[in-house]
């Protein structure tokens, strides 16, 4: 009898044993629950995101987020690039700080300055892209992790110059070149770009030179368009006038406030000034696709 005893306890033990050890490995495979010291190191390892407006799914929309050409989250502040003039040098490149934030299980929590807080969700595609979803706005965003250093802050500017040229109230003529003949758009002196997306209105002024940006009678309202040029650091503008037809130009940006058109026709050198500077300006988010890594 005890040696029966003893042959049943050889063969349990060892099947105890076994047990023990297949359950401590299904353990062992368990993925780690995500931190948030892993999403914050995840989203501030990159000093810009730039906003792939081409990939965002969904009909919802975050203002700050569709305003914006890059975000920073540095620290628990919230910059964005909102504006193309002075993109680079602004906030050291990082833009205008816009709020705060701080981490939640797998999620950031935006407290914008003025649009209030917004619950996003985190996932990592890439090494340097992630998705933030929105679930209550139903609306996904896609963005790509840049270091200042390898920021092509230039190609971005060039890439979308519409809004650019949007982001004043009114330009100015002030300068016209002795060389050219003589045209119909040597009486204009004031260009409005309107906002509202790529290639829309503008509207013209023979308003006396310095007259106040808010008492400018626009006597003309038409569509414009811009598209490139074999020279890279230019663009062709087209303003149609009804009237008398298209007017073609050469368009380079001078500085952040000055511009430069070349008519065509004519030869006629001339140069605008921007008037009253328009923050946050952007409200639609059909921006220009474009690879921005130097």
């Amino acid at each position: 009898m005890k040696m029966i005893k003893i042959f049943l306890l050889i063969i349990i033990i060892p099947s105890l044993f076994q047990s023990c050890t297949n359950e401590a490995i299904i353990e062992d495979h368990r993925e780690p629950a995500a931190t948030n010291t892993s999403i914050s190191k995840r989203i501030e390892s990159y000093d810009l995101w730039y906003i792939d407006y081409n990939a965002t799914e969904g009909s919802g929309n975050i203002p700050f987020i569709t305003r914006a050409f890059t975000i920073s989250f540095l620290n628990g502040a919230l910059y964005t690039n909102n504006n193309l003039a002075g993109i680079g040098s602004t906030g050291n490149g990082f833009g205008t700080r816009v709020g705060a934030y701080n981490y939640n299980s797998n999620s950031i929590r935006v407290f914008h300055d003025v649009y209030g807080t917004f619950e996003l969700q985190i996932s990592q595609l890439t090494k340097n892209k992630i998705r933030l979803y929105d679930p209550f706005r139903k609306v996904s965003y896609y963005l790509i992790g840049y270091q200042r250093s390898n920021f092509d802050y230039d190609k971005l500017f060039n890439d979308n110059i519409h809004y650019f040229l949007q982001e004043y109230k009114a330009w100015e003529k002030v300068y016209t070149s002795r060389i050219g003949a003589l045209n119909d758009f040597d009486k204009e002196n004031f260009i409005q770009f309107l906002a509202g997306g790529t290639d829309k209105r503008f509207r013209s002024s023979k308003d006396s030179p310095r007259t106040n940006v808010n008492n400018i009678y626009w006597d003309f309202t038409g569509l414009y368009g811009i598209s490139n040029n074999l020279n890279p650091y230019t663009k062709k503008l087209t303003l149609d006038y009804d009237f008398w037809g298209n007017e073609s130009f050469t368009l380079s940006v001078i500085n952040d406030h000055r511009i430069r058109l070349f008519h065509n026709t004519s030869g006629t050198t001339y140069e605008f000034e921007g008037r009253g500077f328009i923050e946050y300006l952007r409200l639609t988010v059909s921006k220009a696709k474009t690879d921005v890594e130097k």
